[in-house]
């Protein structure tokens, strides 16, 4: 029996488990506002809100409940827009209209999920933020200056009243944000029990970011087990000098973890690059790795960082190098009963050059065409630790070792980057797909391993013009 609170009301649920949340809601419950579109999670236009218990209040964030299977719905509170109806309209939603941020209205739905969760979660209003809360909402029709006046009028409503109240919620409640019922999900929450994480079926789901889009229909007539919640993969630590990362955390709290930031300076930069922001709330890092996509940009940088995959089967535990995980085109290094339970890293010592590089046909919410990290150390100006990854270029996500040898123990000077770009041809077999021709592909991995270097090293570097021949 599934338990949660939908809205202001508790839903018990003895549905399959791999049921996806959209079609519970809108077939079982009739809550139509919440539309369904791509079924891929690229629209928005399922976007709900997951509350889940933080302590003493409830923390939301926004997901694409096409892809989220009903059973990770247990104990938590889910939001669709008639979750936060009044009898009145929202700030939110008066500021949609007003500012002409609505057309057809099959997107609206989302949209004002999306930045209702925006103002749940923060108390200082920063556009840049608010704007990329909205990150996985696509309009079509309307444009998105309205949408972005509308939030910023929204965010007028919130401040100008509600002084008086204790709390964020209680403010947002003041002031029409959100109902009344807001105030007692944190304690109604703490009374439905988890369901117990077993782990043993064929079907193993984490963030299920993926395999519902590629194997929906499956999916939804089996059984499976589901790990997201399961405590032991959570967590983002530093341990003696290794940083451990649960294979359950999300791809956004290893994009928010206050430790990775520090060490690297770029890190949310890089991770602004991986998908919306309900994918990235998601997606698993476990996932990430077991889907072993050629193009997956955490897997790529994880590559650089030289880590370790923690793999466990009930007690037995064993360790592999990621870079030895992939044994060919979504071949592992993993038996069936074996889950990833965690992957971890060497802290950099204090000295340390990273950088992180993506190509796609968008900046933003694309898949790569060619992705690639670098990491190296420096001892007497010569280059004594160097790790190169690199996605797109074949069925593997790669870890260019011949080019890392060349590179060991040489100067930091362009002669040396353009025969390592050289040598990293050899070691590459890409085709030609829909993101790109094989040739393409060739000189977008040079180009990158250039711009690696440009960045880290830009008064040591001088590149020759490129040949107006080639493709650019």
């Amino acid at each position: 029996m599934i338990k949660f609170i939908l809205n202001d009301q508790l839903v018990e649920t003895s549905v399959l488990p791999t049921t996806v949340l959209l079609d519970f809601i809108r077939k079982e419950k009739k809550l139509t506002a919440t539309k369904e579109g791509c079924r891929e999670g690229d629209c928005g236009a399922c976007t709900v809100l997951v509350g889940e218990v933080a302590g003493n209040r409830v923390k939301y964030k926004s997901v694409n409940s096409c892809l989220m299977p009903i059973s990770d719905a247990n104990a938590k509170h889910i939001v669709t827009v008639e979750g936060v109806n009044n009898s009145v309209l929202t700030p939110i939603q008066e500021a949609m209209v007003d500012e002409g941020g609505t057309q057809c209205g099959f997107c609206t739905p989302g949209f004002i999920v999306s930045m209702t969760g925006y103002f749940l979660n923060h108390d200082k209003f920063e556009i840049d933020k608010a704007v990329d809360s909205i990150g996985g909402n696509i309009c079509r029709c309307t444009g998105y200056a309205g949408i972005k006046r509308a939030l910023e009028k929204a965010n007028g409503a919130f401040s100008g009243n509600g002084s008086q109240a204790k709390t964020h919620l209680e403010k947002l409640i003041t002031n029409k944000f959100v109902p009344q019922y807001f105030l007692d999900i944190p304690k109604r929450l703490k009374q439905i029990p988890a369901i117990p994480t077993k782990a043993k079926s064929k079907v193993v789901i984490s963030g299920g970011t993926d395999l519902y889009v590629q194997k929906w229909e499956e999916l939804v007539r089996s059984n499976a087990d589901f790990i997201s919640a399961d405590a032991k993969l959570k967590g983002i630590a530093k341990t003696k000098n290794r940083i451990r990362i649960g294979g359950a955390v999300t791809i956004e709290e290893i994009k928010n973890s206050n430790l990775l930031q520090k060490i690297f300076p770029h890190w949310n930069e890089y991770f602004n690059l991986f998908g919306s922001m309900p994918i990235r709330n998601r997606a698993t890092v476990g996932g990430n790795i077991v889907n072993a996509s050629p193009i997956a940009d955490t897997v790529n940088i994880l590559l650089a960082l030289d880590a370790v995959v923690h793999l466990r089967n009930g007690k037995k535990n064993r360790e592999v190098a990621l870079k030895n995980f992939y044994k060919g085109y979504k071949t592992l290094n993993k038996k069936p009963d074996e889950i990833i339970e965690a992957v971890s890293f060497k802290v950099p010592p204090r000295n340390f050059f990273f950088n992180f590089e993506k190509i796609s046909k968008r900046t933003f919410l694309d898949i790569a065409s060619v992705n690639s990290s670098i990491y190296l150390e420096l001892a007497k100006r010569r280059i004594s630790v160097i790790r190169i990854s690199a996605g797109g270029v074949a069925p593997i996500p790669l870890y260019l070792a011949e080019t890392c040898k060349f590179l060991k123990s040489k100067s930091v000077n362009t002669e040396t980057v353009l025969t390592a770009a050289s040598i990293a041809q050899t070691e590459i077999s890409p085709i030609s797909d829909a993101r790109g021709s094989a040739e393409y592909k060739r000189l977008l991995l040079r180009q990158l391993i250039y711009a690696h270097f440009v960045k880290l090293f830009p008064e040591q570097i001088e590149l020759p013009i490129p040949n107006t021949n080639e493709r650019n």
